[in-house]
């Protein structure tokens, strides 16, 4: 078992340095892929009510026998969007979850034509004083959004959960969270159907450190203060994409794995995308 570092949110949560991508992990597959992962050392699961596999997740934690050592996440869909309409998505998760809380609870896109992402964190906000939401953050929010709710609501949030990989390094929302105390969390931390794991400069920074290209790519991620979530439903990759702790990239490093940036990979602009 590989023991994954942690640190502490802004609002007291310890938190780990890397989690669990549970994406398309469904049915008996998906819950034995899941257990495995908490068996190989991951505390952090990050789900989604689009993703579909709540169930699953839940099914996963009871069988972990450590519940309390978790920290399950799930994501307010747009559909839900709107402060009575969230605590009663939250409802709706917790009884697919089959737990008693939601660890970290997150707007999963802000849908800015629909306009009630303030509503849907107030409301998330509500079920914290409740006690059914541990921490509450958000996902792809940008430096104005982030903004705009810690001036409304005078709090900021935990975490805002992103694209980000080397093709996009998220420089300067990066430091917009570190100015905020906000955890940055890697979506897609090693851009997925790309060549990102080819790339030569990733292949050279690996060799160097006898390690391989996911592990020199995910290191990348949590020295520059971002938990990735990678997803992996094999035991053996699992441990592989965790045990990237024992190694520490040089600053030439870092900035020669940031310098492959070229742009979002997918159709995810925060102020035009909608989902759902």
């Amino acid at each position: 078992m590989v023991t994954i570092p942690t640190l502490t949110l802004n609002d007291g949560t310890t938190f780990p340095e890397l989690g669990l991508g549970t994406y398309n992990l469904r049915g008996d597959e998906g819950v034995d892929a899941i257990v495995a992962a908490v068996g190989n050392g991951y505390r952090l699961l990050d789900s989604a009510v689009n993703y579909e596999n709540e169930t699953e997740v839940g099914e996963a934690v009871r069988r972990s026998g450590i519940r309390d050592e978790l920290i399950v996440t799930t994501k307010v869909p747009g559909r839900d969007h709107g402060f009575d309409e969230t605590r009663r998505s939250a409802d709706g998760s917790l009884e697919r979850l089959g737990l008693e809380r939601i660890d970290l609870y997150l707007i999963h896109w802000p849908n800015p034509s629909v306009g009630k992402w303030l509503d849907t964190y107030r409301g998330m906000l509500a079920l914290r004083e409740d006690g059914k939401v541990g921490s509450v953050g958000v996902s792809n929010f940008t430096e104005a959004m982030l903004t705009r709710l810690i001036d409304e609501t005078g709090v900021a949030p935990a975490v805002n959960q992103v694209e980000m990989h080397p093709y996009f390094p998220q420089s300067a929302l990066r430091a917009f969270h570190a100015e905020h105390g906000i955890r940055t969390e890697s979506w897609s931390p090693l851009a997925r159907r790309s060549e990102l794991l080819s790339e030569q400069t990733v292949a050279d920074v690996a060799a160097a450190h006898g390690v391989t290209p996911t592990q020199a790519v995910l290191r990348w991620h949590t020295q520059l203060g971002s938990t990735p979530i990678p997803k992996s439903a094999t035991p053996q990759r699992q441990v592989e994409n965790a045990d990237v702790f024992g190694f520490t990239l040089t600053d030439a490093e870092l900035a020669a794995i940031s310098g492959l940036e070229r742009g979002r990979l997918w159709d995810g602009d925060p102020d035009t995308h909608e989902e759902m």
